[in-house]
């Protein structure tokens, strides 16, 4: 069992990069969407009526077990749902909410990343105002123990997560666990970060962060970035992630790094296509299986930089194709 820990995350800053390891290969990746939502908004009053976003899939003791974030109006909580191809789900009922006598507050415990750590599931989410992250662990996805304390604090007086850690991101390569995510700063900038860790407690937060900055005057990502997912492939680290524009429309943009630090934009991929999403799409949570990444996603027809946007999650895959002979 994982011990969880009251350890102090403040403070460590290091210089590092993600372990480089084979020559990376040109590729493009084609979009396939599904076009109806896969995971729907609860009923009235349910815990989940009013939005269901922030997905977190990963397989685990061959099913699939969806982490994802409900909101009934007043509160946000992390919901499980299971499938057994992914399509499919079948929903638990909430796992965690905000604990209001502790350090979360009332408002959030959700948002969050899931991975499977030495045979036992790890859960690291948002909570609190201003937003910090924390951590719980399972045995079994349905039942959580949470840790006493934030493991991600935000940053000092002037740095990029000064105001706000939220929205992680965690993978593994190597031996480190590398959590990316979003940090908003004292004039409510919001860019992308990396920590790493040995544990999923104890993280060093990159010196030279944000690794990933809102796009210029007119973009898709001009108001900020967020909401990142990492996978690697073809020797290359890949990053999905939200930006916003000036109108709080969203859509998923594309970055690829060969060292997980220094990333190209390759614009975005992604927006919405159908009635239900064609204005928000955001969150995702990839799974990359022999090149095919699936993609699943926030997905709501207002455009509101947070909640009540009739939030319902969907999918979209991503296949590899050769580069362009222009592009090379």
């Amino acid at each position: 069992m994982l011990a969880l820990a009251v350890l102090s995350a403040c403070g460590r800053y290091a210089d590092f990069t993600l372990p480089v390891s084979r020559p990376a290969r040109d590729v493009t990746y084609r979009v396939s969407p599904v076009s109806p939502p896969l995971l729907t908004r609860g009923a009235a009053g349910a815990w989940d009526s009013v939005d269901v976003l922030n997905p977190s899939v990963i397989v685990w003791r061959e099913t699939y077990y969806n982490l994802y974030s409900g909101f009934d109006g007043h509160t946000w909580r992390t919901g499980l749902a299971t499938s057994v191809d992914g399509l499919k789900w079948k929903k638990a009922g909430f796992v965690l909410q905000p604990a209001p006598s502790t350090w979360e507050g009332d408002y959030i415990a959700a948002n969050g990343s899931a991975l499977e750590f030495h045979g036992r599931l790890l859960y690291w989410y948002q909570a609190a105002r201003p937003p910090r992250i924390g951590l719980a662990e399972s045995s079994d996805g349905f039942t959580w123990r949470k840790c006493g304390r934030p493991v991600l604090e935000t940053g000092p007086r002037g740095s990029f997560d000064e105001e706000g850690a939220a929205d992680p991101d965690v993978v593994s390569f190597g031996d480190f666990l590398y959590m990316y995510y979003l940090g908003q700063d004292r004039a409510h900038r919001q860019t992308i970060g990396v920590a790493r860790s040995r544990d999923g407690i104890v993280w060093t937060k990159l010196r030279g962060n944000p690794v990933l900055e809102s796009g210029g005057s007119g973009q898709f990502d001009e108001r900020g970035v967020g909401e990142p997912a990492v996978w690697t492939a073809f020797g290359w680290y890949w990053m999905l992630y939200t930006g916003r524009d000036r109108h709080e429309w969203r859509r998923i943009g594309l970055a690829r790094s060969k060292d997980g630090v220094r990333w190209e934009k390759l614009g975005d991929i992604y927006s919405g296509q159908d009635r239900w999403n064609r204005q928000v799409v955001c969150d995702p949570s990839v799974i990359e299986n022999n090149g095919e990444v699936r993609v699943w996603y926030g997905g709501g027809d207002v455009p509101r930089p947070d909640e009540r946007i009739d939030g319902q999650i969907g999918l979209f895959t991503l296949t590899p194709q050769p580069a362009p002979e222009n592009a090379r």
